[in-house]
């Protein structure tokens, strides 16, 4: 798992997208480019074009709205990312769930225990105030991501199914993950993704056109945006 995920820089993919939320239900089809530790952009389509861009790069969010021809800035945290790219988590947790990626890979930590759940193996690691991280594991990769809170409740699990091996690295096509919590579910089928593919800095930052309204994130309708000179 070690060598796998030190292999694994960068994302490139189209995707089909499908989130839930109670009764909201999105589909859609998205350009997705993520690089370790935590960049990431998603493009949204519609049947006319691009419907939203959101870029992020570590602390900073930035959002384009064609359709309003507004780019908006903000934080990039959990909240921000559930709104715009319907994954709520921080970027470098959003990247590692894209790309199936995990801190205890990179760290080679040792579990606290294993345990063993049908077909999949369970590697269970202690973390910081109480919380818990659980790596399952079937037909040698990576099967599913789970995290609990200190009382025992999940507060997201992410399944991968679907491998392929490109260019010598196994890689899910196939992501879903659940927010109990935020009672939302989301999914991702990737299509001819690459990997380890240079993705330079620009990539991640978006420039607003001479015309574009600029917004913060949180400004309270009435408040004037400012425009670009």
């Amino acid at each position: 798992m070690a060598e796998r995920d030190r292999a694994l820089e960068s994302l490139q993919t189209d995707a089909v997208m499908e989130y839930t939320s109670g009764d909201d239900h999105v589909k859609a089809r998205e350009e997705i480019a993520v690089r370790r530790p935590a960049s990431l952009r998603v493009e949204a389509m519609s049947p006319f074009g691009v419907a939203l861009i959101v870029a992020a790069q570590d602390t900073n969010l930035q959002i384009f709205d064609p359709s309003k021809n507004t780019l908006m800035h903000g934080t990039a945290d959990a909240a921000t990312l559930a709104r715009f790219a319907r994954i709520p988590m921080a970027p470098r947790d959003a990247v590692g769930l894209l790309m199936g990626v995990v801190a205890e890979a990179r760290d080679v930590a040792v579990p606290a225990s294993v345990a063993s759940e049908g077909d999949e193996t369970v590697l269970l690691y202690d973390q910081p105030h109480g919380t818990r991280r659980e790596l399952g594991f079937a037909s040698g990769q990576l099967a599913m991501v789970r995290e609990r809170a200190s009382g025992g409740a999940i507060n997201y699990e992410i399944r991968y199914s679907d491998y392929h091996d490109i260019g010598g690295v196994m890689f899910a096509y196939h992501v879903n993950a659940d927010f109990p919590a935020a009672q939302t579910h989301v999914s991702f089928l990737y299509k001819r993704p690459i990997i380890n593919g240079k993705i330079p800095d620009s990539r991640f930052v978006l420039t607003p056109g001479v015309n574009s309204k600029q917004q913060e994130i949180g400004r309270r309708n009435g408040q004037r945006a400012r425009r670009d000179a």
